[in-house]
């Protein structure tokens, strides 16, 4: 159960990473290389990038979930 916490740590860490650099921000961020620049002003956030918010958030979590496992694992072992 230790090295999948650990593996999955390191993951969602690296992926985490990643999709906080895809995020659009002032200047347009990453996601602008990717196509995420294509949206007008008028329309709000596009489907993509909606779409990233929610992998952003959703891997948000399962990194949380495994720090609140390995720190379970410390404390109880």
């Amino acid at each position: 159960m230790a090295l999948f916490l650990d593996i999955l740590l390191i993951t969602t860490s690296l992926l985490l990473i990643l999709l906080v650099l895809l995020h659009r921000g002032k200047g347009g961020g990453l996601s602008t290389l990717f196509g995420g620049g294509v949206q007008s002003s008028l329309s709000g956030s596009s489907v993509a990038e909606k779409n990233l918010d929610r992998l952003t958030v959703f891997t948000g979590i399962v990194w949380l979930i495994a720090i609140l496992g390995i720190g379970l694992q410390i404390k109880f072992s």
